[in-house]
């Protein structure tokens, strides 16, 4: 019994080290991605921003990613800009991004500061749930 206890213990630690790492990462990319906004090709203050990597070979960012956003899109209208970049194309980007796979989003709030980072698919509705955690 002695020795269950302690894989549990070792289990959780390892998970709670994982979550933490992850957060952590989270937070240092968010944190070097303040300034570049400006750098983004059609970006226009004043308004939500959900910047988009993806490939032209990404099958999961064809089949749900995209159908994703544009659902957001057309629920928010006008109060937000979708920014697609190809990080095969435009690489100097997506590393200055500090982007590893795609899809990955950033969601920045209308002043350009990112505030939210999403690696691999992200449902719409965690889209939508982040894009009002914005406008609070």
């Amino acid at each position: 019994m002695d020795d269950l206890i302690v894989r549990i213990l070792w289990s959780a630690l390892i998970i709670g080290a994982g979550i933490g790492t992850f957060v952590l990462v989270n937070r240092a990319i968010l944190r070097r991605t303040e300034d570049l906004s400006r750098h983004l090709p059609g970006w226009q203050p004043g308004r939500a921003v959900i910047l988009y990597f993806t490939t032209p070979e990404c099958a999961p960012c064809r089949t749900v990613q995209r159908p994703a956003l544009q659902r957001v899109q057309s629920e928010w209208g006008d109060r937000l800009q979708v920014i697609e970049v190809d990080a095969t194309r435009r690489a100097d980007l997506a590393k200055r991004w500090g982007v590893l796979s795609v899809p990955t989003t950033f969601l920045l709030d209308a002043s350009g500061k990112p505030r939210f980072v999403n690696h691999g698919v992200t449902r719409a509705e965690q889209l939508i749930e982040q894009l009002r955690r914005l406008a609070d």
